[in-house]
């Protein structure tokens, strides 16, 4: 990858993850505002659709930025590639900010488009929050929660350095889809106890956005705390699937291999 400007890779990372909060929330509005008909059936699909959704959109985030800053799209990613694979500390926090900044503009973008559906369904922005952040399904359990974001987070970094990794299969124009096809299992695996945000980007920025836009029962304004754990629990996961890679699978591979890795990552 030719060197690039932090500015650019800054831009490259708002972008990326604009494009994939774009898809994940819209789907989860589409879903939620206009999920059921007259009658009571299903008419644009439920929880498939969201997996789906968010495995392309994260597919399509990593298209959008892979060349240019790696595509990381997630702090989780940033900060297990700093640990373990030499990427710039002093990039971190901009990379963060600028992950979380693409979040936050996409759930405006989403209300922005859907507001007409958003005042039929929930005039009150009491109920729909949940389109844009996750919550725990069990409040009075969080530890549950916790322990589905460590559990799915770790997944996503231990496959995304398994595919990224030259030393272990070659990477090309597939790595995106496979990162997304990634996403899509997790989700369906581990969704249920938090939303699997899997990324504190992706939740933070537009819990942030529902706070301010006047959404109640947002997990962040509300007393309930519901923002820690898909900010605390990936950052973990995350550096636990990392190491789990490193230990279990890249110290085996032949070093004469040795080849630069973590671009297109993702999520």
């Amino acid at each position: 990858m030719p060197k690039q400007s932090l500015v650019a890779e800054l831009i490259a990372e708002f972008l990326g993850t604009l494009v994939l909060l774009l898809f994940g929330c819209g789907v989860v509005a589409m879903v939620v505002l206009f999920g059921t008909g007259v009658s009571g059936e299903v008419v644009n699909g439920g929880y498939t659709n969201i997996t789906i959704a968010w495995g392309l959109g994260v597919t399509m985030g990593i298209f959008v930025a892979g060349k240019i800053s790696g595509a990381h799209l997630n702090p989780a990613v940033t900060l297990a590639l700093a640990v373990y694979r030499d990427f710039p500390w002093k990039k971190v926090v901009p990379y963060s900010l600028a992950q979380t900044a693409g979040a936050f503009v996409a759930a405006a973008l989403v209300f922005w488009n859907y507001h007409p559906a958003f005042l039929r369904v929930d005039p009150g922005l009491e109920r729909t929050a949940g389109v844009f952040t996750t919550f725990p399904a069990f409040p009075d359990v969080p530890v549950a929660g916790f322990l589905d974001q460590i559990i799915g987070t770790a997944l996503l970094l231990l496959l995304i350095l398994a595919i990224t990794d030259e030393r272990n299969q070659p990477s090309g124009v597939l790595t995106p889809v496979l990162v997304g096809s990634v996403v899509v299992a997790i989700g369906m695996s581990f969704g249920a106890l938090h939303g699997y945000a899997l990324n504190p980007a992706r939740d933070f920025g537009p819990r942030l956005f529902t706070a301010l836009a006047g959404f109640r029962n947002n997990g962040l304004t509300d007393g309930s705390w519901a923002f820690v754990v898909p900010i605390v629990a990936p950052l973990l996961g995350g550096l636990i699937g990392a190491g789990a890679y490193e230990a279990g699978i890249r110290r085996w591979l032949p070093k004469a291999e040795r080849a630069a890795s973590g671009a297109g990552s993702g999520l």
